[in-house]
């Protein structure tokens, strides 16, 4: 089969290539899955240089969303079809004709979903949900600041955080972005962060202040979202995408009674595993519903995988880059 592999860490994806490998062979309670969509995520992007905290070992296929079709069955899978759709998830692999996975860690399609909006969904929106429900118990009514609202993760928790009654504020570097995703949305607010947007933030609060920031961009901006927090916030830290790790002095909290709260979907899965299952039930049982919907920018073919990287990597992306096969 072909796949996508990862032969050494460099810069600028230089050690990806898509190479002829051998089709895995489903184990005792695994499924061969015919993988037709990947979704690309941010942490795809990082773990070919060697900057996300999984590291897997040299070569390795990336890829943590996927959908397709059962291929096989390994000894001991009851309750899937040759042919079904489903969709799942792994922390690699995804980026290949074919993955084997637990049956465990599969679920039947949406039918609601294309095979590309099942892969962009489940990372994105269960890192949504994870962040706006576990960890900053959003209420409705509160209003919800979300940076990189473009991007796959910040659309995703627009979305969410629109389903559950938050009022929500759409932030972007982008006018066009914003745009964008005003047409797909209808956040309650937008906010072009370019220049600054403490201001922004509190005038649209009535000088309240947000009182949940979703930050997936780090730097600049969580310097910035710490200021136009309302008392008793709660900022979310999703990720670095500007670069820069940023620090935060205790004496801000204490004066602001904000809490900083970092987010691990599938950590928070792993260490709490009922609630993990309650997650993940929850998010595709909205797309089931049609609650909530991923929003696909762009399909590529395998051979042109780094044309979908790119897009998340130059920010030019919205919603997310699916790679189809």
């Amino acid at each position: 089969m072909k796949a996508l592999v990862v032969e050494s860490l460099a810069p600028d994806f230089a050690g990806c290539a898509v190479r002829e490998v051998a089709t895995p062979t489903p184990g005792p309670g695994q499924v061969l899955v015919r993988i037709k969509a990947a979704g690309v995520n941010f942490p795809d992007l990082l773990m070919t240089r060697g900057e996300y905290q999984l590291k897997p070992d040299l070569p390795f296929t990336p890829g943590l969303d996927f959908a397709g079709e059962v291929a096989a069955l390994g000894e001991g899978v009851e309750g899937f079809a040759i042919g079904a759709a489903v969709v799942g998830g792994a922390r690699t692999g995804a980026f290949a004709e074919y993955i084997a996975v637990p049956a465990s860690a599969l679920k039947p399609k949406p039918a609601r979903l294309s095979f590309a909006q099942a892969a962009s969904y489940g990372a994105a929106y269960l890192t949504a949900r994870v962040a706006l429900t576990r960890r900053a118990d959003l209420q409705p009514g509160e209003w919800v600041l979300v940076h990189g609202a473009a991007g796959g993760v910040g659309l995703a928790a627009v979305d969410l955080a629109k389903a559950m009654g938050a009022r929500v504020i759409a932030a972007s570097a982008s006018d066009d972005k914003l745009a964008e995703v005003s047409r797909l949305f209808a956040p309650d607010a937008t906010v072009n962060v370019t220049g600054g947007f403490r201001d922004q933030v509190k005038d649209i609060t009535g000088r309240r202040g947000a009182d949940v920031v979703y930050d997936p961009v780090g730097g600049d901006v969580f310097d910035e979202s710490l200021r136009c927090l309302a008392f008793d916030g709660r900022l979310l830290v999703i990720g670095f995408t500007s670069g820069r790790i940023p620090t935060v002095s205790a004496n801000i909290p204490l004066i602001k009674g904000v809490s900083v709260m970092g987010v691990r979907a599938g950590e928070y899965g792993r260490q709490f595993p009922e609630k993990g299952a309650e997650d993940q039930a929850a998010v595709w049982a909205m797309a089931d519903a049609g609650t909530i919907r991923p929003h696909v920018h762009a399909e590529v073919p395998l051979d042109r995988w780094r044309e979908a990287f790119d897009l998340l990597a130059s920010r030019r992306v919205v919603g997310k880059a699916v790679v189809v096969f």
